[in-house]
């Protein structure tokens, strides 16, 4: 396994366990995209990156990423495909009957200095000229 995915995969085992406290992994600078979902938008920066979740996981009761496919994309980038786990605060709403999605890990020099989430992962695996 690469370090590219390796360093991956050890920030999703905080995140399989609904801690998402730790940014060991992410550059100072890092850019934080979500593209689709409840809440699209970009982030900079470690800051930017914590009010980015804090928001989220205002919403959301017992939030959790679980990994179902890890693999290598070349220049730097890694592709997960996840699932969501957890239920809307408001709402109700429950991620376990929601398809799939997908984040995108662009690494550099040993951390993540991008990092594209996608909560349909049919429209991720398209960006990328992807098939599942």
């Amino acid at each position: 396994m690469s370090e590219n995915l390796d360093l991956a995969r050890s920030s999703y085992a905080d995140w399989e366990r609904g801690d998402f406290g730790s940014a060991e992994w992410a550059d100072a600078n890092i850019e934080v995209v979500v593209v689709d979902g409840p809440e699209p938008g970009r982030w900079h920066g470690l800051d930017g990156m914590a009010e980015a979740v804090r928001r989220f996981l205002t919403e959301w009761q017992d939030f959790t990423i679980e990994v179902v496919q890890a693999r290598e994309l070349g220049d730097g980038r890694v592709l997960m495909l996840v699932r969501h786990k957890g239920r809307g605060r408001t709402s109700g709403m429950d991620l376990a009957r929601v398809v799939g999605g997908a984040n995108v890990l662009d690494v550099r020099d040993g951390k993540v200095i991008r990092f594209t989430a996608y909560w349909d992962r049919d429209r991720a695996l398209a960006d990328l000229g992807l098939k599942e």
